[in-house]
């Protein structure tokens, strides 16, 4: 697959907004972890979960579960009991237990850090290996959440859809230096002010930059 050209007038449109972002949000991810393998199951915990309602439940999982071995060896309703409350608790137990054992068999119980070998793994998507790059091991990693899609669209840096074409032309617009940055910043941005059904315009750094707020003068 071949990334979009993008001009120089869109590459530097892109480096101002994440400056802005840069100084109007604290760049971070909002899972709580102290280990790559915490933020593993967190993060397959997270889906279709807020991180705050995640953060509520792993602190005791964390506590009772500690390595890959204790999550492939797992009482199945007894981690089902702890993770509950994110929603879909069998499935997202099932994979948790999936990638303990998974770990166990072909990584010594560790997470490999490359994206290839990480995608591979029960439950880790490429989102999640992205997220696993960035915040667990220190490399760039473009996270491409429901968020980043309709921040990127509206901010008229990409007219996809598909998170992999994203993340193929941001990967092409962004130097690796950015990535990590640019997936927090355009997450945050649309969790909390860039939201999907009433955007909060008039809290938001970039309204000159956005084309979306341009085509929607009732928001200004």
């Amino acid at each position: 697959m071949t990334p979009q050209h993008h001009t120089p007038q869109l590459r530097h449109r892109a480096t101002e907004i994440l400056d802005r972002l840069r100084r109007h949000i604290e760049l971070r991810c909002e899972l709580d972890f102290t280990t790559p393998l915490e933020l593993a199951v967190a993060a397959i915990l997270a889906a279709q979960c807020t991180d705050k309602r995640v953060n509520t439940v792993t602190p005791a999982l964390f506590k009772k579960y500690r390595t890959a071995h204790d999550y492939a060896n797992a009482e199945p309703t007894e981690l089902e009991t702890l993770i509950q409350s994110t929603g879909f608790f069998r499935n997202k137990a099932k994979s948790i237990r999936a990638l303990g054992a998974a770990l166990l068999q072909h990584h010594n119980g560790e997470l490999p850090r490359t994206l290839d070998a990480l995608i591979k793994l029960p439950g880790i998507g490429r989102k999640t290996a992205n997220l696993l790059l960035a915040d667990a091991f220190g490399q760039p990693g473009l996270i491409i959440d429901t968020h980043q899609i309709r921040v990127n669209q509206r901010l008229g840096i990409t007219q996809q859809t598909d998170p992999t074409k994203i993340e193929i032309e941001l990967r092409d617009l962004l130097p690796p230096a950015d990535w990590t940055d640019w997936s927090h910043a355009l997450t945050l941005h649309g969790r909390y002010t860039c939201l999907a059904r009433k955007p909060l315009c008039a809290q938001c750094p970039l309204t000159d930059l956005c084309p979306y707020f341009a085509a929607h003068p009732l928001r200004h």
